[in-house]
């Protein structure tokens, strides 16, 4: 079909020319090659791969045939995908179209600002699917003022307080709405033997190495702290500079003083904490929404299968104003960026958009996403999607996943409530959604140092919550931090905010 489609084409095309041959002049023939089409029926994609194997099976040949376009994928474990991109980058070994979701690689964004990508904003308009990016979205993808690839689509915000349901009823306890009660929750799951066998073996939170960055982040913005960075008077400031990141922080450490959470946060692994909430140890966790389901799923089998759990994405801090951390840069997850060594003209590039467009419909995102009805899912009597085989699923469709340029194109109703459940609740959460401010800002200090900068602010964050230090400690960090290229980075930030005004 796509052979015959061509030939079509190419024959149209060669009417064309003759007409106008016939109608001589050179103005006319230089009208018609303006307005030509392109031929182009071909896409070769550098995307990641978020599991163990390239997928086998037909999912890429339907999607072959949905698009017109012949897909060569050349998958690049996720794993590696730093030295892999930088390399690929340094050498312009790509693809039309690469997949490049280190947002704040500063190999990625250097290679944007030097014009090796197409600058693809004033297009997507003419897209029905891509037209639909929200401006947010928009705005986090922008480097320099400008949008080097279409934005990867996902939610704006999935984080929330997930708390044991089941232990709340067994203590008499009503779901925390602020972090005051919440406090009380995490003391009576320790002390008040919520699992009822008789023992004090369980505690409130459960928390992780990356504490700072992930579950403790998302509290410091319930608190009224900013994303990563905050405007401040008018300055891009870090919001560990914030008195409610502070207030944050003593919330939290009254938490560990007390004994309410893991006292091995410091060296829990992401595996391990998991394990610890599956197997009924701790009833607290701050992380997506979307981990009740896969806590419980993971207890099946278990004592603890008949764990139920509840999801909060509305706490707030005595009452006040409802925040959610954008924990995906804005729904942000990245750029499909077009090379202009590879994608060389505008008529060429334009397919290339089509073909990402095409693939935001409903049905490819259902291939890339749930695969085949009768084949990977069945579809029950309220509509819910059924997985058939997971083994195949996995093997064929979950590769995909990570390509889909856009979640948001439909939501799946599942056999499982507290998956859909998290589902509406994460919908929800886009209208209290506090994004990075500094994400789409230059700093030329903050490419180049601030992972390294990052370090001391974060070592004394862990060491203010085991007590070795005090707040005057952790201040002194922040003067150190300014001391040594923050003040710069601000500086640079606040200077180029100023010019997108």
């Amino acid at each position: 079909m796509k052979n015959k489609k061509f030939v079509g084409i190419v024959g149209s095309l060669l009417m064309a020319s003759l007409v106008l041959g016939a109608c001589g002049g050179k103005e006319d023939a230089s009208k018609g090659s303006a307005e030509a089409k392109s031929d182009k029926d071909s896409i070769s994609w550098m995307t990641m791969l978020h599991t163990a194997a390239p997928p086998s099976g037909d999912i890429e040949k339907q999607l072959e045939e949905y698009t017109g376009m012949d897909i060569e994928f050349n998958w690049v474990p996720d794993a590696s995908k730093e030295e892999k991109i930088n390399a690929s980058l340094a050498s312009d070994s790509l693809a039309d179209i690469v997949s490049l979701t280190q947002i704040n690689s500063t190999t990625v964004r250097n290679a944007m600002t030097s014009g090796m990508f197409w600058d693809v904003e004033e297009y997507l308009d003419d897209y029905p699917n891509l037209a639909k990016i929200s401006e947010g979205t928009l705005e986090s993808a922008r480097v320099g003022g400008h949008i080097y690839g279409v934005p990867f689509q996902k939610p704006m915000a999935r984080y929330g307080v997930l708390v044991r349901q089941d232990w709340l009823d067994n203590l008499g306890l009503e779901v925390p709405k602020t972090y005051d009660d919440l406090k009380k929750v995490a003391q009576a799951f320790t002390e008040n033997d919520p699992d009822g066998n008789g023992v004090k073996d369980t505690v409130g939170f459960v928390d992780r190495e990356e504490s700072y960055s992930v579950g403790f982040k998302a509290m410091t913005v319930n608190f009224g702290a900013g994303n990563l960075f905050d405007v401040v008077d008018g300055k891009i400031t870090p919001s560990f500079m914030q008195d409610e990141f502070k207030d944050a922080m003593e919330w939290y450490r009254e938490i560990y003083a007390n004994g309410w959470m893991n006292s091995d946060f410091t060296v829990m692994s992401k595996n391990d904490q998991k394990d610890y909430i599956v197997q009924g140890k701790g009833g607290i966790v701050i992380s997506g929404l979307f981990d009740g389901n896969n806590y419980k799923t993971a207890a099946m089998g278990t004592e603890e299968e008949d764990q139920e759990w509840a999801l909060i994405n509305d706490i707030t801090v005595d009452g006040g104003e409802r925040r959610a951390v954008s924990d995906t840069n804005g729904g942000m997850g990245g750029w499909l960026a077009i090379p202009k060594s590879y994608v060389k003209t505008e008529e060429d590039l334009k397919v290339v958009l089509q073909f990402i467009n095409n693939l935001s419909d409903e049905e490819p995102f259902t291939l890339m996403t749930q695969g085949v009805e009768g084949v990977h899912y069945e579809i029950t009597e309220d509509g819910a999607y059924k997985r058939i085989d997971d083994t195949k699923w996995t093997q064929e469709v979950q590769p995909f996943a990570g390509s889909r340029p856009s979640e948001l194109v439909k939501d799946f109703k599942t056999t499982s409530e507290l998956s859909n459940l998290s589902t509406e609740k994460i919908a929800e959460n886009a209208d209290y959604a506090i994004i990075n401010p500094a994400q789409s800002l230059s700093s030329e200090t903050y490419d180049l140092e601030w992972s390294t900068l990052i370090e001391p602010i974060e070592d004394a964050y862990y060491l203010y919550m085991m007590g070795e230090i005090e707040m005057d400690g952790f201040d002194e960090a922040v003067d150190n931090f300014l001391a040594s290229g923050g003040q710069a980075i601000i500086d640079e930030f606040t200077d180029s905010y100023n010019e997108t005004k």
